[in-house]
């Protein structure tokens, strides 16, 4: 009991960080993606793109809630829309309808009928992870099929389901038998080509060795009898993003499409973290010119603020005909907090130029860290970009070679708070992904000035001159 009364007690009196860090040692799970950082960081307020930790330090970040922020934090025509809501309808059980529900998915299926003319509906839930699962059902539901295509290097989520089409096996590993893992696919990350070919002369060789497997019926794939696949879709992010925002060749998903068309399956396209035109196109897989079946996506439509994650399917694979109420249900599924956040942001969206404007920064920033590249061949072997997603990996200095320990320690050390940003104490957040965790992926506020892009960038070179000033 006495232990119980003095828990309580230093619960009522944290104040500073050692105090909240034995707490979270003993109160917390350390399973919801926590203590990368050792000791894990606080802050305590959000604005525009910083973070500011407990003593007012700012934090220019990178990352932006691995993409969900692209407005800012604490964009006040969001935050206008959301207190609203909370004055108007803040809740409402998902078996009725609201306005701002229907508004929001005519608003995307009206795009997307631009874009692909093609006849579809939009079907929402509360995570990333929720909308795969949905797909997931859609894709049984209309094909009779458990079996699916993914990317190595690939993530859809740490949901059961979506673990089983994720690529990484530690998302998996402690939860016992995967019976309908996915079969995965090399993606074509031409830096670290599998196949050893280099992209000026491959002649899309991954698409062909793809193709091969359906040539015969020894290969597993493909009955040629009765014309049919045992697979039902191919689940494909357009640009990966824990991956390390590795980027195809332009005409690499056409090639695909190709290849799926002719073998009757679905095509996925997940656009959780690509979306939204965190890519320079309202939907990343526009960018290649290919029209998906079906299209998952979350993060960026509310800009973080609440959550909401959704899918538009092909009307013939989602009409009340063949997915009938009550095929999937989440009570917090086009919440009127979430819908009405996300019918603002479609709006922003549709009034301000981003393709425009996404392009035009995502290009200058690329500009510049392909300087920083130039400059330090040691520590930085390749940069990539596409919009506002950008790549940096770090290598040995053979330029090649992963060197994840040095990510680690430039991340760690952009934590500390103690840069200097032209004369203001600052820190930097970064992001890790890549294969070998050795690449920072970088998803900025779309409102970031060049002026801001340039400090950002001289940031990160302070992180090379201190933790690898061997190689400068």
């Amino acid at each position: 009991m006495s232990t119980a009364i003095n828990d309580l007690e230093l619960i009522a009196s944290a104040v500073d960080e050692q105090e909240l860090l034995e707490l979270e040692r003993k109160y917390c799970s350390w399973g919801d993606t926590v203590h990368y950082l050792d000791p894990p960081k606080f802050f305590e307020r959000a604005e525009g793109h910083y973070l500011y930790d407990r003593e007012g330090t700012p934090y220019l970040d990178l990352q932006m809630w691995y993409s969900a922020a692209s407005f800012g934090y604490g964009n006040q025509r969001l935050n206008k829309a959301l207190k609203d809501q909370i004055d108007k309808l803040p809740q409402l059980a998902c078996q009725y309808l609201h306005s701002e529900k229907v508004e929001l998915a005519a608003a995307i299926g009206r795009l997307n009928k631009s874009k692909f003319g093609l006849e579809g509906r939009v079907h929402f839930n509360v995570g990333g992870a929720q909308a795969i699962e949905d797909s997931l059902k859609i894709v049984r539901n209309s094909t009779g099929k458990n079996l699916v295509f993914a990317f190595m290097g690939g993530y859809h989520g740490r949901t059961l389901g979506a673990s089983a089409i994720t690529s990484s096996y530690r998302y998996r590993r402690r939860f016992g038998h995967f019976a309908d893992r996915a079969h995965f696919v090399p993606f074509p990350y031409c830096f670290r080509c599998p196949y050893g070919k280099k992209p000026e002369d491959c002649g899309l060789y991954c698409v062909d060795q793809f193709a091969k497997n359906f040539d015969t019926e020894y290969n597993s794939f493909w009955d040629p009898k009765a014309g049919e696949s045992e697979f039902a879709a191919f689940y494909a992010e357009p640009i990966q993003a824990t991956g390390g925002y590795v980027i195809p060749p332009r005409e690499y998903f056409p090639a695909l499409k190709k290849v799926l068309d002719e073998r009757n399956i679905l095509l996925v396209d997940d656009e959780i973290q690509m979306g939204f035109y965190r890519a320079g196109k309202f939907w990343a897989m526009e960018n290649f010119d290919v029209e998906p079946d079906i299209i998952v996506f979350g993060k960026a439509l509310t800009n973080g603020l609440n959550p909401l994650s959704g899918l538009w399917a092909r009307e013939e694979l989602i009409s009340p005909e063949v997915f009938p109420p009550g095929s999937t249900h989440s009570t917090f599924s086009s919440n009127p907090l979430g819908t009405a956040v996300g019918l603002e942001a479609v709006r922003m969206m549709e009034e301000g130029n981003y393709e425009e404007i996404t392009q035009r920064k995502g290009a200058y920033f690329l500009a510049q860290i392909k300087e920083l590249q130039r400059r330090y061949p040691k520590v930085i072997g390749n940069t990539d970009g596409m919009g506002m997603a950008l790549r940096i990996e770090l290598c040995q200095e053979d330029g090649f070679e992963p060197d994840r320990e040095l990510t680690d320690k430039m991340f760690a050390e952009g934590m500390k708070g103690d840069l200097d940003a032209r004369g203001r104490r600052a820190g930097l957040v970064l992001d890790i992904g890549g294969y070998y965790k050795n690449v920072f992926t970088l998803a900025p506020c779309f409102d970031m000035t060049e002026e801001e892009i340039d400090i950002a960038v001289e940031l990160f070179e302070q992180l090379i001159r201190r933790c690898a000033p061997e190689r400068i």
